[in-house]
């Protein structure tokens, strides 16, 4: 069985046997390695790519919103305070209807201060967090680091055995798969994977403007798909900034971002109105295309799927990452309580409990964000009328408002 990544010996186990051989170092698979291994459990992480040239100096336009469930886990995994950049935090989301150039629906939903305790989320930039990520890898002395590296596992009912394209062998208790959408371990399982196609993309850039953004997000539902202002912490160059995710078509998409610069900024701006003043855009532009998909299962023997290998969603709600992170809290709860009972952390009853804590909600969001997407992604005047009075009314309850921010939280 093999899983894509050519390998320099790092810190850590060596050629002993771990408990847990992790297949992909992004942030859901590094996330995972530091949890457990603070709790005690030997790791190895492998991944195709070499970790210190993720840390890309320059500011790029990416990053996250983490929710404040996820944010606790980057905590107890030892990473939130290894963080470089600032994190900004979000206290207040208008979600809007509208068209491009026009002003939104005077009908709008709005998440405030009032509605929880603490921010809703913090953004961070993507290569804060990598480079948070790969210095609490490399600190702890039960993590090994095999990245460029390929491996080949095979297992059985008794444990995996993992050999590297470097010539490493060891024995692990349970392979995770986290590679991403594309896994090749779950594949090789012959676990079924069902898509759904968008037909969109998302173009992702970053930009600076005139006025503050107070921690204030924006959700403007366009007949196109959504469009979101994220706000980001000051950079030196930039006091006032924000993140950009919105929809489009595959080829409107392609075409938004060949833009010239002024145009492309145009675009943004027709598109967010005029709150923020001028908008200049910074940074690379990002385009990625959209879809939502799930596996069938999410373990096999030996086997467990996180993050994208077990699901991916429409970005509409900005829930990716973290159920991808909620995978990792809910497994590291399910491996740390096995291993400090002297339990097999790759027996099939742990990992049918943590399916069952994990699949059923993972779909229902999958389910949520599919059909958030089909009702605000058009231009019919009913839907359009029906949904903006949703908005309103929810907007104007209190109790049923804080019920969807701790949720979306992760709490």
């Amino acid at each position: 069985m093999t899983a894509g990544m050519t390998s320099h010996p790092q810190t850590g186990a060596g050629h002993d046997d771990v408990d847990v051989c992790i297949v992909g170092a992004g942030p859901v698979g590094a996330t995972l390695a530091c949890r457990l291994a603070v709790a005690g459990l030997r790791v190895v992480i492998v991944d195709r790519a070499s970790l210190p040239p993720m840390e890309d100096p320059a500011f790029d336009g990416r990053a996250y919103a983490i929710a404040a469930g996820p944010r606790r886990l980057l905590e107890e995994a030892g990473v939130w305070d290894l963080l470089p950049l600032e994190a900004c935090p979000i206290e207040e989301i208008r979600v809007s209807d509208g068209r491009p150039g026009e002003a939104p629906s005077p009908l709008f939903l709005e998440f405030g201060r009032e509605d929880a305790d603490q921010p809703f989320g913090w953004m961070i930039e993507a290569r804060a967090l990598r480079v948070a990520l790969n210095r609490a890898l490399y600190a702890h002395d039960l993590i090994t680091v095999l990245a460029p590296d390929e491996v080949t596992v095979t297992r059985t009912e008794e444990g995996a055995r993992v050999r590297t394209h470097s010539g490493r062998t060891f024995g692990a208790r349970l392979v995770v798969a986290a590679e991403g959408r594309r896994s090749a371990l779950r594949d090789q399982a012959r676990i079924g994977i069902t898509r759904l196609p968008y037909h969109q993309s998302g173009i992702v850039c970053a930009v600076a403007h005139e006025h503050p953004h107070n921690n204030r997000a924006l959700e403007h539902f366009l007949p196109a798909g959504p469009f979101a202002q994220l706000p980001m912490a000051a950079t030196p160059d930039h006091p006032n900034l924000s993140a950009i995710v919105w929809s489009e078509s595959d080829q409107l998409a392609q075409r938004m971002v060949g833009l010239p610069h002024d145009a492309f900024a145009h675009e943004i701006q027709r598109r967010m109105g005029d709150w923020l003043g001028r908008v200049t855009p910074v940074g690379r532009r990002w385009v990625y295309p959209l879809s939502a998909q799930y596996a069938q299962r999410y373990f096999d023997t030996r086997m467990v799927l996180v993050g994208d290998a077990a699901h991916g969603i429409h970005p509409i709600a900005g829930q990716g990452l973290n159920l991808g992170f909620r995978d990792v809290a809910a497994l590291s709860d399910v491996l740390i309580t096995a291993h400090a009972r002297g339990e097999d952390v790759g027996a099939p009853s742990l990992l049918r409990r943590y399916q069952a804590r994990c699949r059923p909600a993972n779909m229902l969001m999958l389910a949520a964000t599919d059909m958030l997407e089909r009702l605000f992604g058009n231009d019919n005047p009913v839907l359009r009328r029906a949904r903006d009075l949703g908005l309103a009314g929810v907007h104007r309850m209190p109790a049923l408002r804080r019920a969807f921010v701790r949720h979306a939280m992760g709490l």
